[in-house]
C-alpha cells in the first residue's frame, strides 16, 4: 500500500511538471500580450472563450489533415513530401481553422473595437492551439521537447497569430483595403508557418542553419507589427 501511494504521488508530480512545463509559456505569452493592449484591456471572458475555441481546434485539423493525407500522390520525388506536409497539412490547414475561429468568433464583436484587438484575439486563438498540441508533444517525448517548444515552437504559433491579427485589425478599421489585409491576414500566416515546418521537415543539414536565422526573423517581424499597431496613429497601406 505504501508503494502504491509512492508509485501514485511520483506519477502525480512527474504529470503535474509535464503539464507546468507544457502550459507555462503559453499563459507567460498570454501576459505579455494582454499588457501590451495599452488603451483597453479585453474582457477575460472572451479571452478565455478565444483560449478554449483554440483549444479545440486540433481535433478539426486533426480530421481535415487525414483528408488531405489522402490527396498527397505516392512516390513523390525530392523534398515535395516535406513541402506538402509543411505548407499544406501543418500552415494551410491549422491556419485555415483559426482563421475561421477569428473571423466568426472576433469579427462583429463589439469588443473588438481597436486594431491591436486583432493580434490580441488572434494570439489567444493560436496560444489555445499551441497549449493543446505542447501537450500532446511533452507527454509523448519528455520535459526536453517542452523546454525546446518553450523557446521555439510556442512563440512561433503566436508571431503566426500576431501576424493574422496584425492584418485582421486593418481590415476591420481600413474598408478600403478590407478584401486585400483579409487575404492577408490569411495567407501570410499559411507561409511563415509553412517555411518553418519546411525547414524542420526536410532534414536538410544546409537548410537547418537557417533556422535559428528564421526563428530570430519571426521574433523581430512579430514584435514590429505588435508595435505598429499599439498606438493610435493611422496606418498607412
Amino acid at each position: 500500500m505504501v508503494v502504491l501511494r509512492g508509485q501514485l504521488i511520483n506519477f502525480n508530480s512527474i504529470f503535474m511538471r509535464l503539464l507546468i512545463i507544457a502550459l507555462a509559456p503559453v499563459f507567460i505569452i498570454a501576459l505579455y500580450i494582454y499588457f501590451r493592449d495599452k488603451y483597453e484591456k479585453e474582457p477575460l471572458g472572451l479571452l478565455i472563450v478565444s483560449l478554449l475555441v483554440g483549444s479545440i481546434l486540433p481535433l478539426p485539423v486533426i480530421i481535415a489533415g487525414k483528408l488531405l493525407s489522402n490527396i498527397l500522390p505516392d512516390n513523390m520525388p525530392g523534398g515535395w513530401p516535406a513541402f506538402y506536409e509543411a505548407f499544406i497539412l501543418a500552415g494551410f490547414n491549422e491556419e485555415l481553422f483559426k482563421y475561421l475561429a477569428l473571423l466568426l468568433l472576433i469579427w462583429r464583436n463589439r469588443n473588438f473595437n481597436e486594431k491591436f484587438d486583432g493580434i490580441v484575439y488572434a494570439v489567444f486563438i493560436s496560444l489555445g492551439f499551441a497549449g493543446i498540441e505542447n501537450i500532446m508533444y511533452v507527454f509523448g517525448h519528455g520535459a526536453t521537447t517542452g523546454y525546446i517548444r518553450a523557446l521555439v515552437s510556442v512563440p512561433a504559433h503566436a508571431l503566426f497569430g500576431v501576424t493574422m491579427g496584425f492584418y485582421f485589425g486593418l481590415a476591420k478599421f481600413y474598408p478600403q483595403g478590407r478584401n486585400a489585409m483579409l487575404l492577408k491576414a490569411f495567407l501570410y500566416p499559411v507561409l511563415l508557418h509553412g517555411f518553418f515546418d519546411f525547414i524542420l521537415m526536410l532534414g536538410n543539414y544546409r537548410l537547418m542553419v537557417l533556422f535559428v536565422p528564421y526563428v530570430i526573423f519571426l521574433y523581430v517581424f512579430g514584435l514590429q507589427k505588435m508595435k505598429n499597431l499599439s498606438n493610435r496613429s493611422v496606418y498607412k497601406l
